[in-house]
């Protein structure tokens, strides 16, 4: 691990050309990131510690059961301690680490390899407490990295097992949005669902906000021809609008192009908030208080 310095996270956000760019402001409110990839990243620890000094108070992170899910239950407690380090090296000691949970399944382009093997992986994962979800699962019809037919059944099966574990599910869908729908409405999920990365038209979200879906919107929406995401976000109910990053993917702007992290999360609802009209602070108790109600459930 890099030795941390005094000036490591000053200044903490910078454009293309090294110049510093100023943290949204929410008034000290914190931000939820329900959707990331800390496996993915290059140094998750300090990636962690920039969440941290962008107020960003919690991460569900994804786990895919038929690759290594194995490794984000097992490094994660490193990944904090050295983001910890970090940050009381750096002069930040009074700083508090995001609190990270789980999202643990297999997602659709994988979804050829979901089988006994990895439903048994499932289901060991499953019974730890850092488990908070299923997902990402779904329907990928844009890549077809697994037969349609075969994305279809192990949808289902990760919707029986959100129902079984008394989990929320995450919910990947690329245009597949009407046999989603379709396949939701069909299957009973008493803990909740997440549209996740939504980044469509109002319209082609409705039928989800008529099943009590939550939606969450990534780095998408700050785009600046996006303006129907931004409708979108404008049209949901503030206890089901969550933010997210998908990181490293689809950094927000100004940000478009390099990799994503959970720290942009607070450009994302930034962008957000201004869309809806709402005060940053409001809008980021809000969203927050709707993550941890769904993502952050003590296990039983």
């Amino acid at each position: 691990m890099e030795t941390p310095t005094a000036s490591r996270f000053d200044p903490l956000f910078t454009d293309a050309k090294g110049r510093p760019v100023p943290a949204p402001d929410f008034g000290g409110a914190l931000i939820a990131d329900t959707h990331a990839h800390l496996d993915m990243l290059d140094d998750p620890a300090s990636a962690l510690a920039r969440a941290a000094l962008a107020q960003v108070g919690f991460i569900a992170t994804v786990a895919d059961v038929t690759e290594d899910a194995w490794r984000t239950y097992a490094e994660l407690p490193s990944w904090l301690a050295n983001a910890r380090e970090l940050l009381d090296a750096s002069g930040w000691a009074d700083v508090g680490l995001p609190r990270v949970r789980v999202v643990l399944g297999a997602h659709p382009h994988n979804a050829k390899e979901w089988g006994a093997r990895a439903e048994s992986e499932f289901r060991r994962l499953a019974a730890d407490p850092l488990t908070c979800a299923v997902g990402e699962l779904g329907l990928d019809f844009h890549y077809d990295h697994s037969p349609r037919d075969v994305q279809r059944a192990v949808m289902r099966e990760h919707l029986a097992l959100a129902a079984e574990f008394s989990l929320p599910a995450v919910v990947h869908l690329r245009e597949a949005h009407a046999d989603g729908a379709q396949i939701l409405a069909e299957a009973p999920l008493p803990a909740g669902f997440i549209l996740h990365c939504f980044n469509l038209e109002p319209a082609a979200m409705r039928p989800f906000l008529a099943l009590g879906c939550h939606v969450s919107f990534a780095g998408p929406v700050t785009f600046k021809k996006a303006e129907e995401v931004r409708d979108s976000a404008r049209e949901v109910d503030a206890g089901r609008l969550l933010t997210e990053t998908d990181c490293p993917f689809m950094a927000p702007e100004p940000f478009r192009g390099r990799p994503c992290e959970p720290a942009l999360v607070v450009f994302t609802a930034a962008r957000i908030a201004e869309a809806r009209g709402e005060e940053p602070a409001v809008f980021a108790e809000h969203t927050y208080e709707a993550a941890l109600a769904l993502l952050d459930q003590e296990r039983l």
